[in-house]
């Protein structure tokens, strides 16, 4: 199997939004129509340094990525990229694709200059954060979200 990652497109945004339901906590917080997924997106296109990433396999998406690039004054001014919204498909879980994925945001923050990635994931994916830390990721802050 070869995944070649290549920046989303507006008509992938059904494909991703199936990765993103695809697992339990998906499924409860993904309830959007189309429609609001697909005004997400536009406003996305809009910002700039703000994209989605999705990997290919013989035209199928099996998986994807957000990644963001901020600017900042913190860490002598390092320019950082966030990665959010990391998924796989349930069924190629384990083969090396999050691994090739990851790597693929590095290259992508790295050529965008930014001195630092870094990333978040749910207090309960235990295996994501094994995975994480297993490719360097340092747990080194505690995050907090509040909706509004």
């Amino acid at each position: 199997m070869t995944i070649a990652f290549r920046e989303a497109r507006r008509d992938d945004v059904p494909a991703i939004l199936d990765l993103l339901r695809e697992d339990h906590l998906g499924i409860k917080r993904e309830l959007g129509g189309i429609e609001e997924y697909f005004h997400a997106w536009d406003t996305m296109q809009a910002e700039g340094g703000n994209a989605l990433y999705v990997g290919e396999d013989t035209g199928r998406i099996v998986a994807t990525f957000q990644l963001t690039f901020i600017t900042g004054l913190s860490h002598r001014a390092t320019r950082r990229a966030q990665v959010e919204s990391v998924r796989v498909a349930a069924d190629l879980r384990g083969q090396g694709i999050g691994a090739a994925l990851m790597a693929e945001a590095e290259r992508l923050s790295r050529n965008a200059g930014c001195g630092m990635i870094q990333l978040t994931t749910h207090g309960e994916r235990d295996r994501a954060q094994a995975f994480y830390a297993a490719l360097g990721y340092a747990p080194s802050h505690v995050g907090f979200k509040k909706r509004l």
